[in-house]
């Protein structure tokens, strides 16, 4: 006999049992079933954030699980719902953050498919399609299966490294009544592993290394995603007057604190006897020197400096594409969990500093607290270059708009406009900062997930956003207003794909030949596009294009007391020079 529940209200029971809160979704007729289930079943919960694309959709839960430090859900149509988000999915496994991504196939039964549509809807294996960038897919074929496949997609994607899972449900799996009761897990009883350990003899060999070097450095890609972890860093760093770069994939590290020298990184690895790497993914990118023409590189490091690397580097890698990054030789290496492996060495070192190495250790935090200011300071020195210039600078935007915001509780997502944001703002928490910029077409997506999790938090969200990324996604602005998502956008909009443009300068003045003609298939002018008008048409509070930095401030301010006001997102398009 049938129960009055349809295979659909599985999944929405399974939702709501792993407390997922939003589903982003673009709608499509081959999950009806489910949609059907989130609305009139689940009473809109988890709630569903209507997306204006696929991509986005991806995007919003990206950046959602970004600044929750948590997984988040979307959902897609069949096939090709799916093939306009594995841009999407790609960026949620490089940038490991745990998304499940659900989905949903034309009929696998042929004879219930409908003419046409559901046979180009559907393929043999959808999953197929994007297993190589992705930790787990699956396709269960009955309700009775759901439960267990998602148990497991939400267990691994919240087992290090992180990254997203697909699960696919065929449309009369959603759509067919059940007709036997559904057994459901138990979370608890289903958990992500326990944090991976350091052996306690490596721990001591670390300890040993560091509290023996002249010059230790620690760098950190990834220790943010827990921020436990990044206390335990300055712990060790506190602990051995140790500098600490903050490769900023995450939130690693304070730029108040006087051992951070991120902005300064080449005067210390150019010293280094001991180089400890936590959370690491791209050592290349700190440790060489690039000539973008050439494509030569330089080391930094000096001959001898040896390497400690703790990280999940190997584990969960896939060939298909080259996102390991390239091969690095080293000393120490160990898959560990950061806070735990922080924490052990920390122990370890405790233990072995005496009388003598806490003399040089006071040294040395000293020296670096003095060269941290010194860097620092000629960084600001440099920011007046260019101050009153129309396009404003980079390093001038930067200031303006760290001037308004600072004295809120805020979060900055989005460009870092050439390092200034970094050099200019006070990064204290975690949550100021939930990660780097990707690819062009996926800033505007996560800042609005970023933005999401941050208005349950009244947090303000502060997004620095480069105009050829938004021109991939102007639409998406509809999204933030008609969810009332309020958030601050600043355009950080040079009228260009300018990173391209400076490529075909390069190579040209290279080859000889007319740099000149560098910004044909570049430019974003004649006409320019306007941001704030844009802004305005799809409901948000927009000023600009402002190119007076004198004229920034006050239009910011205005922004902010709108979103203050209404609980609307604000826009300010400022026009900047090229380059910083």
């Amino acid at each position: 006999m049938p129960y009055d529940k349809y295979g659909s209200d599985v999944i929405v029971d399974m939702l709501k049992l792993y407390g997922i809160k939003y589903v982003p979704l673009n709608p499509g007729a081959s999950y009806r079933g489910l949609h059907d289930s989130i609305v009139n079943y689940g009473n809109n919960s988890p709630e569903i954030i209507q997306c204006v694309h696929e991509k986005i959709a991806l995007g919003v839960a990206h950046g959602y699980a970004r600044q929750t430090r948590g997984p988040s859900a979307a959902i897609v149509h069949d096939l090709v719902g799916l093939l306009h988000g594995t841009m999407g999915v790609y960026y949620a496994y490089t940038d490991q953050v745990p998304v499940i991504l659900l989905g949903a196939t034309g009929p696998m039964d042929a004879t219930r498919r409908r003419p046409h549509i559901d046979w180009i809807h559907t393929a043999q294996d959808q999953g197929g399609q994007v297993r190589d960038y992705t930790k787990f897919d699956d396709q269960p074929h009955t309700a009775a299966a759901v439960p267990e496949s998602f148990a497991r997609a939400y267990r691994v994607v919240s087992t290090p490294p992180y990254g997203p899972a697909y699960l696919v449900y065929d449309s009369n799996l959603q759509e067919d009544p059940l007709t036997t009761p559904v057994t459901y897990p138990d979370p608890k009883r289903v958990p992500a592993p326990t944090p991976m350990a350091l052996n306690p003899q490596t721990a001591t060999e670390i300890a040993q290394m560091l509290v023996e070097a002249k010059n230790p450095v620690a760098m950190a890609d990834w220790v943010g995603q827990d921020p436990d972890a990044v206390d335990k860093l300055v712990e060790l760093a506190e602990l051995l007057g140790m500098p600490v770069i903050d490769n900023m994939r995450r939130f690693n590290f304070p730029t108040t604190n006087p051992l951070d020298m991120s902005n300064g990184k080449r005067d210390v690895l150019s010293q280094a006897d001991v180089l400890f790497a936590i959370g690491v993914l791209d050592f290349d990118r700190s440790l060489t020197t690039l000539n973008r023409t050439t494509r030569e590189m330089t080391e930094v490091l000096q001959p001898g400096c040896r390497i400690i690397d703790i990280s999940y580097r190997d584990m969960g890698m896939k060939s298909w594409s080259q996102g390991f990054l390239k091969l690095r030789e080293v000393d120490l290496f160990a898959n560990a969990d950061p806070y735990t492996a922080l924490s052990q060495v920390v122990e370890a070192a405790r233990t072995l500093v005496g009388t003598t190495q806490q003399s040089a250790i006071s040294d040395r935090a000293a020296r670096i607290a003095v060269m941290h200011d010194t860097v620092n300071a000629g960084w600001m020195e440099r920011s007046r270059d260019g101050w009153d210039s129309k396009p404003m600078s980079l390093a001038r935007l930067s200031w303006e708009v760290w001037q308004q915001i600072k004295g809120e509780k805020w979060t900055m997502t989005g460009a870092d406009l050439d390092g200034w944001v970094r050099r200019i703002w006070d990064f204290t928490e975690v949550d100021q900062y939930p990660g780097a910029a990707l690819g062009t077409g996926t800033q505007v997506g996560i800042s609005l997930g970023v933005a999401l999790a941050n208005k349950e938090k009244d947090r303000l969200t502060v997004s620095i956003q480069p105009d050829g990324d938004l021109m991939f996604d102007a639409g998406s602005l509809w999204i933030a207003a008609y969810h009332k998502i309020p958030m601050l956008v600043v355009m950080y909009n040079n009228r260009a794909y300018y990173n391209d443009w400076e490529h075909q300068i390069a190579i040209a003045k290279h080859r000889g030949r007319n740099e000149e003609m560098a910004f044909l298939g570049m430019e974003f002018d004649h006409p320019a596009p306007d941001f704030g008008k844009l802004a305005q048409a799809m409901g948000w509070h927009g000023e600009g294009p402002i190119e007076d930095p004198n004229l920034l401030g006050p239009a910011i301010q205005r922004a902010l007391k709108h979103i203050k006001d209404t609980g609307m997102p604000a826009l300010v398009d400022a026009v900047t020079q090229h380059r910083g």
